[in-house]
């Protein structure tokens, strides 16, 4: 007897959606790879889990040469041992999928998703196309409708759009890959693999850039004045109308006028501000915030996110816009919300308002709205979960809410002809705030009814000298918006692509800091190939595969002018190669083997360096006195960065060394296992 198959992205999801179809409790099969089965209506259903892309590209031909585009799709668990698991839930659908009459495809509804369920569906179900379950949450309810009312066909656009991004990876990864690694050849036979990519050369290098501004930033002295009255029994510090004096001398005298018993009220100033509700989240915004507010690093808080998704507590946390569409139900959301005590207040207020209309952006996502709760009680959350849903659920109310009003006054003094300004501001209305509670917190600064020509007290007159500083580094938040406004990436792929540079070394710390082996990389390819480090190139691809989504262009089109972009590129890296080769063995081969050597051995006084088990995958710690006898090694933690701090442990006497793992505070450790620290 034949059944219908629906083919899930994850186990979870399979879970859900079999859970969220029967009409009894689903038969449960497999051990690590489960899957189920249920009746419904007198038909039976089977669904059976991915996880993730069981396929992946590879070069069909062989040899090491560069550009590469002969790729074809072959199974994950083939190409990569370390994707070996995938192997069983390969080969459940591939068998369920021989004696079924129809396939309903509910993967992820975006172009990764489409793509994981088209592959699935050409290579092990044998078929071109298949109905469609299309939703945003993972609710009963709209798991039930949109199994009800499918889709006819998958979304070619967002086939071709995923297509091409992954053949755009490849070919930029893996020929990039290679050019880098024969050029190291070329000039030294030594071989040694360094990467970039598509979206990571321009990213490193637009992290790069900042970093230079940082490092190359002088100082420049200033002065400031800072007067301190008194009003209203309240001490107040009121500035200098020039923020910054430039001239030492010219701060002194003013500082001397300023040393006066009082001050006189020349101005007040009012101004009512009125400050709109915030735009509903989409990805990029999310995960910044979740950085802000928590601290949880982007791959982290989309990780998070997601099991809220899978549990039907969030909508999809992959999506670019910025709109919340009117059929998603606001009011029976906010009075499912409303059943929450933590939010049955300003749920109940929002419902008493006559129209729902959200504030919105004008960002847009041709798959999915912007990120909102579904109203689904939940029913156990760890704290981080808790967290991430509790924001959610306030950015909600917020954009429901009325504009915030605000009011602020300046008030200007006058000491002998030297002019100081202070400001008050308080919240005559509070709108959206009242509902963004804890996120929408403000200062309040509220001062008395003051006149003109008022006499305050002054208290101290105080020159401060101080100096420019330079430019902020970017936080693992911040520079998500600088990607999205500079083009790199996408919603889906921003946070990895962060992460991939932390763990190449190419980055440190939770305020972002280049690495020396990250700025050399960057310079040697700025120098020598600037197309594979350009910002507006990398941009100009995203636009063309964001056509595709939107059906106005086709994946062929963009795939050759990829190629023909990539020949050229690597025709000119090729003219350049042992130049380059040689260029990168000063610079980044001399700073990766620099980042690798920890400190002295306590045994021989030689070098103690990071080596890696190409077998196991495992890191460790040998000195460089192996071949002269010096056995002296140490296990290091497989993930993070590991950098050297150029101290030694005073009781174990081994260095000490620094680890940065993505997530994760740095912490330090020495390297004897038996060190009475540990």
């Amino acid at each position: 007897m034949g059944h219908t198959l629906i083919v899930c992205e994850k186990p979870s999801a399979a879970k859900a959606v079999a859970q969220a179809l029967a009409t009894a409790k689903p038969e449960k099969y497999g051990e690590k790879a489960v899957w189920y089965r249920f009746t419904r209506d007198n038909k039976t259903y089977v669904v059976v889990p991915a996880v993730g892309h069981l396929f992946t590209l590879k070069q069909v031909s062989k040899g090491w040469t560069y550009p590469a585009f002969d790729v074809d799709w072959i199974p994950s668990f083939k190409a990569n041992r370390m994707a070996a698991f995938t192997e069983e839930y390969y080969k459940n659908i591939e068998t369920l999928a021989t004696d079924a009459d129809d396939v309903i495809i509910a993967t992820d509804y975006d172009d990764e998703g489409e793509v994981i369920g088209y592959n699935i569906l050409r290579f092990l179900c044998k078929r071109q196309n298949a109905r469609r379950m299309k939703f945003s949450t993972m609710t009963q309810e709209e798991l039930t409708e949109s199994f009800a009312k499918p889709e006819k066909a998958l979304n070619k656009n967002l086939i071709e759009s995923g297509l091409a991004r992954h053949y755009l990876d490849f070919y930029w990864g893996v020929s990039m890959t290679r050019a880098l690694t024969n050029a190291i050849k070329a000039a030294n036979k030594r071989f040694r693999i360094l990467s970039t990519g598509r979206v990571q050369g321009p990213t490193l290098h637009m992290l790069v850039k900042h970093e230079k501004k940082i490092r190359a930033f002088k100082p420049v002295p200033f002065w400031q004045i800072e007067l301190e009255v008194t009003i209203a029994k309240k001490k107040m510090k009121a500035s200098h109308v020039k923020d910054k004096i430039w001239e030492k001398r010219e701060a002194e005298r003013a500082v001397a006028k300023a040393k006066a018993k009082h001050a006189t009220v020349k101005s007040v100033a009012k101004k009512v501000m009125q400050q709109r509700p915030p735009k509903p989240y989409n990805t990029t915004s999310f995960l910044a915030d979740v950085y802000r507010y928590f601290g949880y690093v982007p791959q982290q808080g989309l990780n998070i996110a997601e099991t809220l998704y899978q549990s039907g507590y969030i909508s999809y946390p992959r999506t670019a816009s910025e709109k919340l569409p009117p059929d998603i139900n606001y009011r029976k959301i906010l009075k499912n919300l409303s059943r929450q005590k933590t939010y049955a207040k300003d749920a109940a207020a929002l419902l008493g308002q006559k129209e729902l209309r959200p504030e919105e952006g004008a960002r847009i996502d041709p798959a999915h709205p912007a990120i909102y709760p579904t109203g689904e009680v939940p029913k156990k959350l760890g704290s981080k979960q808790q967290h991430l849903y509790d924001l959610v659920v306030r950015r909600f109310f917020a954009a429901f809410g009325a504009p915030a009003k605000r009011e602020s006054r300046k008030v200007t003094l006058d000491v002998n002809g030297e002019l100081f300004t202070f400001s008050g501001i308080k919240t005559i209305d509070a709108g959206w705030t009242a509902f963004y509670g804890k996120y929408a917190q403000r200062d309040e600064v509220v001062l008395p009814d003051i006149a003109i020509g008022t006499t305050l007290p002054i208290s101290a007159a105080q020159l401060l000298a101080k100096e420019t500083q330079p430019p902020a580094r970017f936080s693992q938040g911040s520079v998500l918006k600088e990607m999205e406004e500079k083009g790199l990436g996408t919603k889906a792929t921003r946070a990895q692509i962060l992460q991939i540079l932390y763990n190449r070394g190419y980055l440190v710390g939770k305020s972002i800091e280049a690495t020396e082996l990250g700025i050399s990389l960057s310079d040697v390819l700025e120098k020598n190939v600037p197309d594979i480090v350009s910002e507006k190139l990398t941009r100009h691809f995203e636009e063309m595969n964001e056509s595709i989504q939107f059906g106005r262009m086709s994946k062929d089109e963009v795939l050759k002018e990829a190629q023909q972009r990539l020949v050229v590129i690597c025709e000119k890296f090729r003219k350049k190669e042992k130049l380059i080769g040689e260029d990168l063995t000063k610079a980044v081969i001399a700073a990766q083997d620099k980042q690798n050597i920890l400190g002295p051995c306590p045994k021989c006084g030689g070098t103690i360096k990071v080596h890696k088990n190409w077998a196991t995958g495992k890191r460790f710690a040998g000195c460089t006195g192996y071949k002269k006898g010096c056995r002296f090694g140490a296990p290091l933690p497989r993930e993070g960065v590991i950098m050297s701090t150029e101290k030694i442990c005073q009781d174990c006497k081994t260095p000490i060394i620094q680890v940065y793992r993505q997530g994760a505070k740095p912490f330090r450790m020495c390297l004897a296992l038996e060190c009475p620290t540990k």
